[in-house]
């Protein structure tokens, strides 16, 4: 049991790892092709709207049918992926491949997170929780990462990068297909995402939390590596994907370090942290300071990380068994949305005013949004100093068949 559970989270973070590679070749990719920053953020926003509805499909068709016959497909779209990024001739092949990406992690977001709660050797889902987001946080600051070591040092690199991922898929598919043998299928018809009534208020405040957490990550996955070159002058690939890499890694140390503490805890701690970053951040543009821009980057990772994790592990504790999937599906609905929708709109901004006044206004926006949600949350009720009592509160059939939470 305990090699299946670190195989899922491997293949977790493979995954991730892939659908981030091309964040410090954008630069290049805009020089090849000749398009604007708009297009980087539309090229990402296309991986996002096909995402969105395969999470929504794939979560639920996970819960049905069993998980490998979901996840395996999705290995497969990652792989042509992959293929298209290292064959591309144009920018219409980047808009090609982002969508097999997006419908690639799609599938696989919700059934590898609900495998990693089913299969964690304890049955401790707070546990599963923690592995869940480092793993989804690692992948995203290793690729990156990856991707410009490669390209910066080593031949082919708007090709060797998507190699080597295509290489590293081989034994995430092996992991998958190590996964327990489902039981026998059920009937499975398409529906709207629903969040069950007991935690619908528990999944309002943390999916707008995690939201916000995850429009800094569009944000930095997007346009900061070309931002961080304006400030500071700096047009290596591996420093640039760096300093994305940088808050991802910062977001995973949060993680563990908050570890075991109550999801209201981790959230109250990270949404003033999240702001703090990105205040610091617009003034690292004005200033032009690397060195405040990486305070900043440390400052938003970690508030990132705690968000992040506390949003997770109250909708992991808080979703019924059945419809464990379909609930953790919905949710990386809410956080793919942060990282596309907003993202967007700094697209939009920068191609009007400037990329330096488009992150500063989002950075803005952003940290103004952190704090009210901040005050909602402290301003809820606690029903429980003890770890998952309130959720098990929220989901107690209470008489008359009625139930706690919305």
């Amino acid at each position: 049991m305990r090699w299946r559970f670190w195989g899922t989270a491997y293949a977790l973070l493979i995954l991730l790892t892939g659908t981030n590679l091309p964040t410090p070749l954008y630069r290049g990719c805009a020089a090849r092709f000749g398009f604007s920053p708009l297009i980087v953020t539309l090229i990402f926003a296309s991986y996002v709207a096909v995402l969105i509805p395969s999470l929504l499909v794939a979560g639920p068709l996970s819960d049905a049918v069993g998980r490998r016959r979901v996840l395996l497909p999705a290995v497969a779209l990652a792989v042509l992926g992959s293929l298209m990024f290292a064959l591309a001739t144009s920018t219409a092949w980047l808009f090609a491949a982002r969508i097999l990406q997006g419908l690639a992690l799609g599938a696989a977001s919700g059934p590898l997170t609900a495998a990693l709660a089913e299969l964690e050797p304890a049955g401790n889902r707070r546990r599963a929780a923690l592995v869940s987001t480092v793993a989804s946080v690692g992948g995203l600051g290793l690729g990156p990462l990856l991707a410009g070591l490669l390209a910066q040092y080593a031949p082919r690199p708007n090709v060797l990068p998507f190699a080597v991922e295509i290489v590293l898929l081989a034994p995430a598919a092996a992991a998958i297909i190590a996964l327990p043998a489902p039981g026998l299928p059920t009937r499975w018809r398409p529906r709207r995402p629903e969040i069950p009534a007991a935690m619908r208020s528990l999944f309002a405040t943390s999916g707008t939390a995690s939201f916000l957490a995850f429009a800094v990550i569009g944000l930095f996955l997007t346009l900061i590596p070309t931002y961080v070159a304006s400030v500071s002058g700096i047009q290596n690939l591996l420093l640039t994907g760096a300093a994305v890499a940088l808050l991802l890694v910062c977001s995973a140390l949060a993680q563990l370090v908050g570890y075991g503490k109550q999801a209201r805890e981790l959230e109250l701690a990270g949404l003033p942290l999240l702001a703090t970053g990105l205040l610091l951040l617009a003034l690292a543009g004005s200033l032009s300071s690397l060195i405040l821009l990486l305070i900043a980057t440390v400052s938003a990772g970690i508030g990132q990380g705690l968000a992040f994790l506390g949003g997770l592990t109250a909708v992991n504790q808080a979703a019924p068994a059945d419809r464990h999937a379909e609930v953790l599906s919905s949710y990386y609905v809410i956080i793919y949305l942060g990282a596309g929708l907003p993202v967007v709109g700094v697209g939009f901004l920068a191609a009007a005013a400037g990329l330096l006044a488009a992150v500063q206004d989002f950075a803005g926006v952003v940290a103004i949004l952190c704090v009210a949600v901040l005050l909602v949350l402290a301003r809820a009720p606690r029903l429980s100093r003890r770890p998952g009592a309130e959720y098990q509160e929220m989901i107690r059939p209470r008489r008359g068949g009625r139930h706690g939470g919305a």
